[in-house]
């Protein structure tokens, strides 16, 4: 856990280390990372958003090129994010079953996973992209919800490159301003505490209108 807490805190020190000595694997590592991050349910205490900003921070010092980041991370989300959709598609009948027997796994719950994608599904796509965590079980649960692909992989298209786009390009225009690099933890911690503001809005927001029905 503590390494865990290293490296999340010292991201810019470590992949620029990388770098320096694998060269361009590093794109192989963080197309990776980012696709684990959002398509396996299993790893969401991987990094994303400040992995993503301390990348754009080093392509500004010419170590990489913004432009391929970009087109493979933006690709390796919304792979990510369409694999996560199909297995919960594919997993989640099997596992909510139609009793009431237990409190997790009731049938019910998925009923009202499709009825809240139908309603609010593009949105929520889109800014949990941007909520670490939360953002790797949106996908499986809009799958097992049978929220309509369709819908799902036009918002998850726009929603994963504009969310790879705003942190390459955050840390590409800022990760090197001298107060920010100097201070990377707690502009780390910075960015999980911003990423949770739309969805704590969006919370009040639907408390004020009472739970959906």
């Amino acid at each position: 856990m503590s390494s865990l807490i290293d490296l999340f805190l010292h991201l810019d020190v470590h992949l620029a280390e990388f770098v320096g000595r694998y060269g361009v694997w590093v794109y192989a590592l963080l197309f990776t990372i980012i696709f684990a991050e959002t398509g396996l349910v299993v790893t969401p205490f991987l990094p994303g958003d400040s992995l993503l900003f301390a990348a754009g921070a080093i392509a500004a010092t010419g170590a990489l090129d913004i432009r391929l980041l970009f087109l493979l991370l933006a690709g390796a989300a919304i792979l990510g994010n369409t694999v996560n959709y199909s297995i919960g598609h594919f997993v989640g009948p099997r596992v909510f079953r139609g009793d009431a027997s237990h409190p997790l796994l009731n049938r019910q719950h998925l009923d009202r996973a499709h009825a809240f994608f139908e309603k609010y599904g593009g949105m929520a796509v889109v800014l949990t992209r941007f909520v670490p965590i939360i953002r790797t079980f949106v996908p499986f649960v809009a799958g097992a919800g049978a929220m309509r692909y369709g819908t799902f992989a036009l918002f998850n298209v726009f929603g994963g490159a504009l969310w790879v786009g705003v942190c390459l390009g955050a840390g590409y225009a800022f990760g090197n301003v001298p107060v920010v690099k100097n201070n990377f933890s707690l502009v780390a911690l910075g960015i999980v505490a911003v990423s949770l503001i739309p969805m704590l809005v969006e919370w009040l927001r639907h408390r004020k209108k009472g739970p959906l029905r």
